[in-house]
């Protein structure tokens, strides 16, 4: 029964893709006649075009993985924990956390979870966190902009910055619809107090950059930020290519000062008295 998932699921992501069936069998390199044995079931594919189809589809590992359970094979991509990949590969990680210093830098999943963080984000998270006890308990970066016990009571023209991560977590979840997690995290980031009416609607009209600008003030102190993710190129494990780096540039020499001088003060603070 798992078998007679394929035909369904090919022509499922065909229409995602807005191709027709001449145009998949194009990009395949196949006849239009063994696309339309495949998605009517009159044909069985093998492992190998399986996979020959979903990278002329565009899939992700995770839904290749899926592709292959539907057509009765195993799975070819890895799932593994973050911290049970190559060690080489996670000495990497480590170090690109150690050489943002004392800049933030956070390791983030496809959901946005919080995996890990460098001390430089640690120390920013803190400062500007209403209630920084509640943060060993933050899922995820949306919590962490949207919950008011958090960071969002220090976010400077935070309506600009909530309506631009909504508008990008509604395309993401509408590209990814196959996985229920982006959807999940959007329902739970429409339930905050204050979310506008207009945001519970994808709106492809407002722009979606790889970078954001973000200001927080607290008091007299005013940092600045320019974020962009960082994503593994050609992964070979789902794991790897769901892992997004998330790095902070200071917008300004008082930004990066303050957070010169919160990095001494650790230091500091942490020697043996």
């Amino acid at each position: 029964m798992t078998r007679e998932l394929f035909p369904a699921i090919l022509k499922y992501w065909r229409g995602r893709r807005g191709l027709s069936q001449l145009d998949l069998a194009l990009g395949a390199d196949v006849s239009t006649r063994h696309i339309s044995f495949l998605e009517s079931g009159r044909a069985r594919p093998s492992e190998e075009m399986v996979l020959r189809l979903a990278s002329s589809l565009g899939l992700t590992l995770r839904e290749q993985n899926d592709a292959l359970r539907s057509a009765g094979f195993r799975p070819r991509f890895g799932e593994p924990e973050l911290g049970e990949i190559s060690p080489a590969v996670d000495w990497a990680i480590g170090r690109m956390l150690e050489q943002q210093e004392p800049y933030p830098l956070t390791v983030l999943s496809r959901d946005y979870k919080l995996l890990r963080t460098n001390r430089g984000a640690a120390r920013i998270f803190e400062l500007f966190t209403a209630e920084p006890s509640l943060l060993s308990e933050t899922p995820d970066m949306y919590a962490l902009i949207f919950d008011p016990r958090l960071a969002r009571p220090f976010i400077v023209d935070w309506n600009r910055v909530a309506g631009s991560m909504v508008a990008r977590l509604h395309r993401e979840a509408l590209q990814d619809a196959t996985d229920p997690r982006l959807g999940t995290l959007l329902d739970r980031v429409l339930q905050y107090p204050g979310v506008a009416a207009q945001w519970r609607h994808p709106d492809f009209g407002t722009e979606v950059d790889h970078t954001l600008n973000v200001w927080l003030r607290r008091g007299d102190l005013v940092v600045g930020f320019m974020t962009t993710l960082t994503v593994f190129s050609a992964p070979r494990l789902v794991t790897l290519e769901e892992v997004r780096l998330e790095s902070y540039f200071p917008l300004d020499a008082d930004t990066r000062e303050v957070c010169q001088r919160l990095a001494r003060y650790e230091a500091h603070a942490d020697l043996p008295r």
